[in-house]
C-alpha cells in the first residue's frame, strides 16, 4: 500500500463511500479530531504505568478508530453494530466513573490540570471535548449515530476521572482554581 497517492494534493479526500469531499469539511474535521485524540492517547500511554487504565485506554483507542470509520463512511450497515457496542461502552464508562468517584476525595471546587501524567490526561480530555464539538457540528448537518455523541461526552468525563485518580495515586495535590 502506498503511503502517498497524490489524491489529496488539491485539498480533497475520499470517504469510505467513495464520495469526494473537501479536507476542510465538517465531516473530515470531526474524524480528524478523533484521530488527534487517538494519537494523543498514545502519548499518554507512553507515560502511564497503571496497567488497568492502560488497558482501558487501548480499548478506547480501538473504539475511536471504529467511530472515525463510521464518520468517514456514513450510512453503512455495520454502524448499527457499532451503536450497540457504544451503548455498552458508555455503561462501562459510567460504572468506572462511579467506582473512581468513591475512591477519590469529594470534588468541591474546579481544579486546574496538574501532575505529570494527570495533565496529559486533562489535555486528552480537552481534545475529546473538541472532537465532541466537531461531531455535534456534523450531526447538526448530516446523520451521525447518537451513540457516538453520548460516547464522546462520557469519554471526556472518564478521562477527567483518570487524571484525578492518577494524581491521587502519585500523591499529586489537586490545584484548586481560585477566581481573580
Amino acid at each position: 500500500m502506498a503511503i502517498y497517492t497524490r489524491f489529496g494534493d488539491k485539498g480533497k479526500t475520499a470517504l469510505h463511500t467513495g464520495k469526494t469531499v473537501s479536507k476542510g469539511s465538517v465531516r473530515v474535521e470531526a474524524y480528524g479530531n478523533l484521530d488527534e485524540l487517538n494519537s494523543f492517547l498514545g502519548v499518554v500511554l507512553a507515560q502511564l504505568k497503571d496497567k488497568r487504565i492502560r488497558k482501558e485506554i487501548l480499548e478506547i483507542q480501538n473504539d475511536l478508530f471504529e467511530i472515525g470509520a463510521s464518520l468517514a463512511g456514513p450510512g453503512e450497515k455495520e454502524h448499527q453494530k457499532l451503536a450497540k457496542k457504544l451503548k455498552i461502552r458508555v455503561l462501562e464508562f459510567e460504572k468506572e466513573i462511579d467506582a473512581l468517584t468513591k475512591k477519590l476525595p469529594k470534588l468541591k471546587n474546579f481544579i486546574l490540570p496538574g501532575g505529570k501524567v494527570g495533565s496529559l490526561l486533562h489535555y486528552a480530555r480537552t481534545v475529546a471535548r473538541r472532537a465532541e464539538r466537531r461531531t455535534v457540528a456534523l450531526a447538526e448537518k448530516e446523520a451521525v449515530l447518537s451513540e457516538v455523541l453520548v460516547y464522546l461526552n462520557r469519554l471526556s468525563d472518564l478521562l477527567f476521572m483518570f487524571a484525578r485518580i492518577i494524581n491521587y495515586q502519585e500523591k499529586q495535590k489537586e490545584i484548586i482554581w481560585s477566581k481573580g
